[in-house]
């Protein structure tokens, strides 16, 4: 008989029920979590779990904040009073949550679809305005600036992983190769497949992400820092 043991005597945590969560969602995917599922992947009884997570939502809200606190954990501010500091601090943003997500995929129907509004978040969204407004930028500009960015990022990153959530992966897919396809009916889609032209997507992110910065910057009160892609 497994050892069903309560939460103390399992020493667990907020992070490590969070951490075990995000293990269990890449694994299995999330219409397969559950908080009991979740208390046998960790050994314990489900109702341990909800000392760290009052509900299964404050779990998927939790799981969310997990992942922006693990990609924004090195993180740095941009320079309080240094004019366009901000630009290559959302550049570091947008990359270090692509990472993110893309270590951790399960959880991208979650970013994309539930309010950021737990307390972490929200101390979290309040410090990067903060900093961004030290950095000269508008509050309202700023706003945009890091919804625009985390919106695309987690948008390129659903297109990237490639799934729609909670489906088998029997979709269409030009990414793939296709036999099928007439050259005559698709010369364009044909040379894509044959060439691989305009399917990296790292490059492809990494230009997307430096033309909205770009543009965001050249704006009157923005300070243009162009990146390696520019």
């Amino acid at each position: 008989m497994p050892d069903r043991r309560n939460g103390a005597k399992a020493g667990l945590s907020r992070e490590r029920v969070l951490d075990a969560a995000l293990e269990y969602l890449d694994t299995y995917g999330l219409p397969a979590l559950s908080m009991r599922k979740l208390g046998a992947h960790l050994g314990v009884e489900a109702m341990s779990l909800y000392r760290h997570v009052p509900n299964k939502a404050a779990l998927l809200d939790g799981l969310v904040d997990r992942v922006m606190e693990i990609a924004f954990a090195d993180l740095e501010e941009p320079l309080a009073g240094r004019a366009g500091s901000w630009v290559p601090w959302m550049r570091q943003f947008a990359h270090a949550l692509r990472a993110a997500l893309l270590a951790h995929p399960g959880v991208l129907p979650l970013a994309a679809t539930r309010p950021v509004n737990s307390p972490q978040a929200l101390r979290m969204s309040e410090r990067r305005l903060a900093a961004m407004r030290a950095a000269g930028l508008a509050l309202g500009r700023a706003m945009d600036v890091v919804t625009v960015l985390a919106t695309f990022t987690i948008g390129h990153t659903l297109a990237e992983v490639g799934r729609t959530p909670g489906h088998d992966d029997s979709e269409p897919d030009v990414d793939q190769p296709a036999g099928d396809l007439d050259p005559a009916e698709f010369p364009n889609l044909t040379e894509v497949i044959a060439t691989r032209a305009g399917l990296d997507f790292d490059s492809r992110f990494g230009q997307a992400v430096d033309i909205l910065l770009d543009g965001y910057a050249a704006l009157p009160d923005g300070s243009a820092i162009r990146g390696p892609h520019a």
